[in-house]
């Protein structure tokens, strides 16, 4: 039987992400978040307007989207109640976050140079996605209670890095989803992904065919 319910968050399950950017001093901030999609080549981050991570991407246009996996739930961990914002914003300070101005050095991650962008790549990760933003979109414009709280960040993905070890063999383009373990968090827990349930319908359609036509024409002038 169901019920109606009023939870204080919808955190059904989504993957961990440690985003990189840089600070107004030119040194990087590293934070994790996990309300985020993608579709294509383009990527929607859902971010508190106040943090410094949102601050620096609006600033900047930039940043490095470090996917964490079960390896890095350690180091989620550590970075989990930092943040790069001095002083401290009330919220967060009723939530027991900490400033912290050196994010890798706590996370205990190395910093290493993206190729399109200035923010940083994280080695640890076995997915770096550096991406340029798109658009902003103020959330809750309705509400006047959250009006201006939270903001939705459109961007484009300007390179992918992949370790080879979680690629489908033979495929040097395609991530074997048998070999990536993302790091999931689901209403504020941290899970990582088991096998594979059931065949899907989906997979039978070649990957190739979910090109879109920038990554095509892209991939034409590199050739």
């Amino acid at each position: 039987m169901h019920r109606t319910i009023e939870p204080s968050i919808l955190y059904f399950g989504t993957p961990v992400i440690l985003i990189s950017t840089v600070n107004e001093t030119g040194t990087a901030n590293l934070a994790p978040m996990s309300s985020v999609f993608w579709l294509g080549q383009r990527c929607m981050l859902g971010l508190a307007a106040s943090s410094k991570t949102t601050q620096n991407m609006l600033r900047t246009a930039e940043r490095v989207l470090n996917l964490a996996s079960v390896n890095e739930v350690a180091a989620v961990n550590r970075l989990a109640l930092t943040t790069g914002s001095h002083p401290v914003p009330e919220s967060k300070q009723r939530r027991g976050y900490r400033f912290e101005p050196d994010k890798f050095r706590v996370a205990q991650l190395t910093s290493l140079a993206s190729e399109t962008v200035t923010a940083p790549r994280v080695r640890e990760c076995h997915v770096q996605l550096e991406a340029i933003v798109e658009a902003a979109h103020g959330m809750a414009e309705k509400d006047n209670v959250q009006r201006g709280r939270f903001v939705g960040i459109e961007v484009r993905i300007s390179r992918t890095h992949a370790e080879e070890a979680i690629l489908v063999r033979g495929e040097p383009h395609r991530i074997d989803p048998d070999k990536w373990r993302p790091l999931m968090m689901s209403f504020q827990r941290l899970y990582g992904l088991g096998l594979q349930t059931y065949d899907s319908v989906l997979a039978t359609i070649p990957e190739s065919l979910y090109d879109s036509p920038a990554r095509q024409r892209q991939s034409i002038g590199e050739g």
